[in-house]
């Protein structure tokens, strides 16, 4: 319970001592020099005691120092022009806004600040603002709302996807159609379809990656949505219910259980006030507001209530001293809002293979226009007609709609397994990941407190047979257990909602803490249910921060009276209260002494150093001749015992691991993914759950030294791989601090703010990782936007972490993450061999419209043909990859990421993005200096110089060990290697039909340099050539070019066996895994059976029905060829460049697990 604060471990005074001191200064001096403003950064460190254990469990608040264990020369972190503005403007508004000093004022200097009239005595009472100044001051501050981003009209958004590069070539190819369709009409005439169809695909194409843009643009309305629409406010000395938006600097408001904070204000009364902070500062403990603060960091101010921050209990007035934009929750809105969401690493390489396909169709449809124009008699017609032909047949029409229709069926399959995708990018982007920061309540724990130990009676037990367990379970016949278990019982608030269910399916209202001992309390006691009744309470003290414990007192008679009372709260409050301890059944109890105190403090000091929550439990006995029965007990006049009781024991709780997270990092791990987390709690409790579920198995700096027994300036930084952070030092840490941290195997990162937050997802990316973030709360936002792959929570996450983010976990578990990771891994896997096998046919579409012109032969496939390959069979074939399950069980997570991050590729990174800021790194010096401000005609000739420079092409293919999208084997296999086989058996297919029709090759040339006028061969108006009339000639080009189309779709079906596989030889179970595969292909040959032997079709694609199977075998033969081939090339492959796994992680089994729990 919140209530019990002081019970946290790590709030209670205990001294400090070893590294812990040290740090604390660090801290305190770090904070010291700060203003007062709220930087979203600098969270003063809570007074919270290192207990120390006396085992290898001491943290490192790890002060960074400028030594590197790594000797490549760094290259800092580059910023862009725009990253630049950024920041620059982001300072500007926080001077603007963020200068929250009030809680350290008195209430009256506040209230004269703000020229408005409080009562202390009676706030209900306060005068608070004039209407006239109220309405004055809102035309200063403007409304008490969220200032709405720039819209952009959907038209211009759509304009914007339709101006993409692919888009832009499909229209060009379209047009291009129509100009040849004007050039001669009745000719080509069917460019009329092929003109229509290219410029719809483009138009269609622009509507999906549009469709995918709109549903996330409701992020700022689910931040307006979390402000409230009416507040109960006082002006003129009058209570009334007015609208939150009219609120200004001064107004005098009044809030209760129930109710969401109207704006940010200081409390200048409250009564048994808490807030739920959760959503902004990540605190998952109700926090208690009143009157009076000793905190100098504002958000942690327990004076101030923050903007939409919902009252849970009680009921406070304030003072309002900050709206709209400059209120925390327009901080973090505007952060958000501020960031631009990052490109996913597929759209990258989608991007670059485009770029390149546009590069090689313009170019060589102009080199070979060039050389059409003179060497047809300068037939233009037939020039443009050919250089189309070239252009449409480089570009792979159904690459867009492939992806989009594979990533589609892949999110679908993963929101069978809880994880929903937003972002359809999103769905690789999950798998190519190399650094996650996940957050930990509620992520990676439950977010639910449970008991994990007591100590009662000089004994300690735990509360459940878990594996691990090393100490003897508590039972109800153990003695001081029962005790323990009464008062957690009956000394509390919280309550189940109903008692006609079971325990388990009981909801517990009340806090979390108190939520956790009611739980086990009831698990433990049959008679649970009736405990309440059987003993009435008949007083009752609440906690609060001033006495930091809950006292109450019931009818539960004993051999001594009647009355018995119990008391719980911060351990050593409770134990400076008690002058004996328990130590057997019925009461039994003696003075405490010195030997007592020593095992308290060492049991105290074991419970906290594993980061988990201690309370103190007491009881006293009341005598019957001091409180009878019918006692009246006045808090006014304290009739009441405050000491002399008799001390019970310890108890202690936590918020456990998920089950399944243990292994998912494990997996996370063994696939070469570095987990950290990123959490508001205290650094002890973070890296206690971080050990327990194997984030953090390695030793701390601090660690190290106590191992070797040596002062922390002594141990080097390649002698540890663990380290802890403070929120506190984010602020000071330079580039090389940076790098130091990320080059770590284990970080966690502890008391971080949404600003802290944002920056180590900035600094991650800088260095080129790929980075997921996971988050539930509206601080995490502003991170989930900017990471490659924001993934919020649905049960625990607020709507605008949900709209911010691309990804969301619908069970919560973290565990789901994994399974999206290999399902990620996958679809990556198969989208390769899916662009692989739809790029091979581009070399047999490409090669007869060369030998068109230049031999010159008679064209083997026409341009509409080569669009019903692309869009037809292809594209129903290439879908088939959607559905392939793994080659391994296992073996997706047992390889490393497809971008690793080494110091090496991170300076790789760097360069490139040096280049693209047009600065330079001085070694020297060790910083990055960049240009003055320069024109956008001289930003454009530098980067027009660059393509000239050895540098620039160097740079461009330096070998980083990643694997893309579409990489050099993958061009090779497609154009050169399975592409020639292709274009050779297709081409031997074509001149069989006409070898059988009685024109041989030769012939066939001699005929084409005829095709013009007066011969005008292969027409049928052409003059007979060997007897072969015109007719005739035009039907045996028609169905030459028929079994042309046929031998393509008959090879490429070989050619998809092929692509299927990566590490094994296409044969055996594996290629009959899928049945899709068998379903594409016979949809995929039907479209073409009805494009060649359906009646009317062939007036379209000018194709033939006399094609007999027979010819058939010809391009069955070559895709055996084909078969041989691949099955060749990958024995030739696996021997030269195996694949490399990852090995096993040690640390990370149960064996392992126990050991390091127990430290």
């Amino acid at each position: 319970m919140d209530n019990e604060k002081a019970a946290i471990v790590g709030h209670d005074p205990l001294p400090r001592t070893g590294n812990g001191e040290n740090n604390l200064e660090i801290a305190q001096n770090s904070v010291s020099g700060a203003s007062h403003r709220i930087q979203f950064i600098p969270t003063e460190k809570p007074d919270r005691g290192r207990a120390i254990s006396g085992k290898d469990d001491v943290i490192s608040f790890a002060s960074p120092t400028p030594r590197r264990s790594h000797s490549i020369t760094s290259i800092p972190q580059v910023i862009s022009e725009k990253d630049k503005h950024r920041l620059k403007t982001e300072k500007e508004e926080e001077k603007k806004h963020v200068n929250i000093d009030e809680h350290l004022m008195s209430h009256q200097d506040v209230a004269e600040r703000y020229k408005t009239i409080i009562n202390m005595d009676k706030p209900d009472e306060s005068f608070g603002l004039t209407t006239q100044r109220a309405e004055q001051r809102l035309d200063e501050h403007g409304p008490n709302i969220l200032t709405p981003p720039k819209k952009r009209h959907p038209f211009l958004k759509y304009l914007d996807c339709l101006s993409s590069l692919f888009n832009l070539l499909l229209i060009l190819a379209g047009i291009l159609e129509y100009i040849l369709l004007g050039i001669d009409f009745k000719d080509n005439f069917q460019n009329t379809y092929l003109g229509a169809i290219l410029i719809v695909v483009a138009f269609i194409n622009a509507f999906i990656e549009f469709y995918q843009q709109q549903k996330s643009q409701a992020l700022l309305e689910s931040f307006l949505n979390m402000i409230p629409a009416k507040c109960m406010c006082l002006r003129d000395g009058k209570l009334t219910q007015r609208e939150a938006s009219s609120l200004v600097p001064g107004d005098v408001v009044f809030v209760r259980m129930g109710d969401k904070t109207p704006a940010d204000i200081l409390v200048f009364s409250a009564s048994d006030c808490n807030v739920d902070n959760s959503s902004l500062t990540g605190e998952s403990e109700p926090q208690e507001r009143t009157k009076d603060n000793d905190r100098e960091n504002p958000l942690e101010a327990s004076n101030v209530m923050f903007n939409s921050t919902l009252v849970v209990s009680g009921e406070a007035y304030g003072i309002v001293i900050r709206t709209g934009d400059g209120t925390v929750l327009g901080q973090i809105a505007r952060l958000t809002a501020g960031e631009e969401k990052t490109a996913s690493p597929l759209a990258h390489e989608i991007d670059n293979f485009v770029k390149l396909i546009a590069a090689i169709a313009i170019i060589t449809a102009i080199i070979f226009f060039g050389i059409a124009f003179p060497v047809n008699n300068n037939n233009a017609s037939l020039a443009i007609n050919f250089a189309i032909g070239i252009f449409v047949a480089w570009v792979p029409e159904g690459l867009p709609a492939t992806v989009t229709m594979l990533l589609t069926i892949a999110a679908k399959r993963m929101a069978s397994q809880n994880v929903l995708v937003k972002d359809l990018q999103g769905v690789e982007t999950l798998g190519a990941i190399t650094l996650l920061a996940t957050d930990k309540t509620g992520t990676l724990t439950r977010n639910q407190m449970t008991a994990t130990n007591i100590w009662t009676c000089g004994v300690l037990y735990e509360t459940s047979n878990q594996v691990g367990t090393e100490k003897d379970v508590a039972g109800l016949d153990s003695h001081g257990v029962i005790d323990i278990l009464h008062i957690a019982a009956l000394c509390s608030r919280a309550k189940f909602d109903r008692t006609d269910v079971p325990i388990k399916k009981r909801e517990i209202l009340g806090d979390a803490t108190e939520s956790g001992l009611i739980r086990y309390a009831a698990e433990q006691l049959n008679d649970f249910d009736s405990l309440a009744p059987g003993y009435p309470k008949v007083f009752e003290l609440p906690f609060n921060s001033d006495t930091k414990w809950h006292m109450t007192i019931h009818k539960k008679p004993h051999s001594g009276g009647p009355l018995t009372l119990y008391i719980k709260g911060a351990p050593e409050v409770i134990w400076r209260l008690c002058n004996r301890i328990l130590t057997g059944p019925n009461g039994e109890c003696v003075e405490l002494v010195d030997e007592y105190k020593k095992s308290y403090d060492e049991t105290y000091e074991h419970m906290a150093s594993r980061g988990h929550r201690v309370l103190g439990f007491a009881e006293m006995l009341l005598p019957g001749n001091q409180y009878p029965e019918n006692f009246v007990f006045n808090k006014k006049t304290k009739n009441y015992p405050l000491g002399n009781f008799i001390f019970v024991g310890l108890a202690s709780l936590q918020d456990p691991p998920k089950h399944g997270v243990r292994e998912a990092i494990g997996s996370c791990r063994t696939a070469g993914i570095k987990v950290i987390m990123v959490t508001g709690d205290h650094p002890l409790t973070a890296e206690a759950i971080g050990r327990k579920i194997n984030l953090m198995l390695s030793d701390t700096k601090a660690m190290v030294a106590k191992k070797k027994n040596l002062p922390l300036e002594e141990i080097d930084e390649d002698e540890y791989d663990a380290i802890v952070i403070h929120g506190d030092q984010i602020d000071s840490l330079t580039d090389t601090d940076w790098d130091r941290i990320f080059w770590k195997k284990e970080i966690i990162f502890a008391r971080t703010s949404p600003k802290h937050k944002l920056e180590i997802v900035r600094r991650a990316q800088s260095m080129g990782h790929i980075v997921g973030v996971t988050g539930d709360g509206v601080n995490d936002s502003p991170a989930l936007k900017k990471a490659d792959l924001g993934i919020a929570m649905n049960i625990s996450g607020s709507d605008v972490s949900k709209e911010a983010a691309s990804m969301i976990l619908l069970d919560d578990n973290f565990a789901s993450i994994v399974r999206g990771i290999e399902e990620g891994r996958l679809i990556f896997v198969n989208l390769k061999k899916s662009i692989q096998y739809t790029i091979s046919h581009s070399t047999p579409e490409v090669i007869p419209n060369l030998l068109y012109v230049i031999v010159p032969i008679p064209l083997p496939l026409s341009a509409i043909l080569i669009l019903v390959i692309d869009l037809g069979f292809e594209l129903i074939a290439a879908l088939s990859f959607a559905w392939d399950p793994p080659e391994t069980k296992e073996g997706l997570m047992r390889l490393p990421p497809r971008k690793p991050v080494t110091p090496e590729t991170s300076n790789i990174f760097r360069r490139r993005a040096l280049r693209r800021t047009q600065s330079h790194f001085d070694e020297e010096a060790g910083v990055v200096i960049f240009p003055e401000d320069q024109t956008k005609l001289q930003k454009w000739l530098y980067k027009i110089r660059q393509l000239f420079t050895r540098e620039y092409w160097v740079d461009r293919f330096e070998n980083t060990g990643a694997e893309v999208l579409v990489d050099g084997p993958l061009l090779s296999w497609a154009y050169l290697e399975i592409g020639s086989i292709e274009a050779v058996g297709a081409l031997t297919a074509f001149f069989v039909v006409m070898y059988r029709r009685g024109i041989t090759p030769y012939d066939a040339h001699i005929m084409q340099k005829g095709a013009d006028p007066p011969t005008k061969y292969w027409t049928k108006d052409a003059q007979p050539y060997k007897g072969i009339d015109g007719s005739t000639q035009a039907d045996i080009l028609a169905e030459a070019q028929s079994l042309y189309y046929w031998s393509i779709m008959t090879m490429q079906m070989f050619n998809l066996f092929a692509c299927k596989t990566r590490l094994t030889l296409p044969f055996g179970k594996y290629m009959f895994a899928n049945h899709a595969t068998f379903y594409c292909i016979l949809a995929g040959a039907s479209l073409a059976a009805f494009v060649i032997y359906t009646p009317g079709v062939e007036v379209v694609f000018k194709t033939s029905r006399s094609l007999i199977p027979l010819y058939w075998l010809i391009p069955i033969a070559f895709g055996c060829v084909l078969i041989a081939y691949a099955s060749l090339r990958m024995i030739i492959r696996r021997k030269t460049k195996p694949i490399k796994w990852n090995p096993e992680i040690e640390g990370l089994h149960s064996k392992n697990l126990v050991e390091t729990a127990s430290k």
